[in-house]
């Protein structure tokens, strides 16, 4: 059944039907070329759901008549992935398969060694890819992806704001690491992650040394040296195989 995004604000209306607007009622009313009397499912990005009857379609706003909303909490551990970004299109790639694995976050940073810097509006690209994989995937939880920060103000900012206490890893490519698994073991009550990655070529001795006097353990991914996507969606499912939620 086809899924589509109504925002939050739209649940909360009372005494009209919620209404879907923009590219969602066009893709409805356009590509799909639904028509009224139909059902679809909706979902509000914040874990809620609920098959719709389609009352009326326009060009623009498909009016819509609710059924059951049922709701699902976040899988546990709350991920936040900051991601250092990665050549060609492969944030992207990493953007659709955090979604799937139901990460809460997705910041972007740019390191020392980060060859792409994006330019104006890159993160409301992502933030479209987060929706359109959501739509396909059937999760309801839409992650949230702030605009891109340099990893120093990002860095800062956690130390300025780690609340609730979050599990703290980096992937490094480094000596003085753990593997991943082991440090995982050694945390089972954990409800909030951060899994920090690097770009091509890892992270600077000055960004590891910043890292690890913020608090985060250098993990290892393996003997093999993974590319960035890669590293990205092991430690992912690592984290979620490791907590039961896969």
């Amino acid at each position: 059944m086809p899924r589509f995004y109504l925002p939050p604000a739209a649940w909360l209306a009372s005494g009209t039907p919620p209404i879907l607007t923009g590219d969602e009622a066009r893709h409805l009313a356009q590509v799909l070329r639904i028509q009224p009397g139909a059902s679809v499912l909706v979902f509000d990005g914040q874990g809620h759901h609920a098959r719709a009857k389609v009352l009326e379609v326009s060009r623009g706003r498909v009016a819509l008549d609710l059924g059951e909303v049922e709701s699902g909490g976040p899988a546990l551990p709350i991920i936040t992935l900051a991601q250092a970004i990665p050549k060609g299109k492969n944030m992207d790639l990493i953007v659709q398969k955090a979604v799937e694995l139901g990460v809460a976050a997705i910041q972007p940073l740019v390191t020392r060694h980060t060859i792409v810097h994006p330019g104006e509006g890159k993160s409301e690209k992502w933030r479209r890819t987060a929706l359109e994989a959501c739509k396909q995937c059937g999760q309801d939880l839409l992650p949230d992806i702030p605009e891109t920060l340099a990893f120093d103000v990002w860095l800062a900012n956690q130390a300025a704001a780690d609340s609730p206490p979050a599990l703290k890893l980096m992937a490094s490519l480094g000596q003085a690491t753990r593997p991943l698994r082991s440090v995982l073991q050694q945390y089972p009550a954990t409800t909030h992650a951060t899994l920090l990655i690097g770009p091509e070529g890892d992270f600077s001795a000055a960004e590891s040394a910043a890292a690890l006097a913020a608090g985060f353990l250098p993990v290892s991914l393996g003997s093999i040296v993974l590319r960035v996507e890669t590293a990205s969606l092991y430690g992912l499912s690592a984290l979620r195989y490791q907590f039961g939620n896969v």
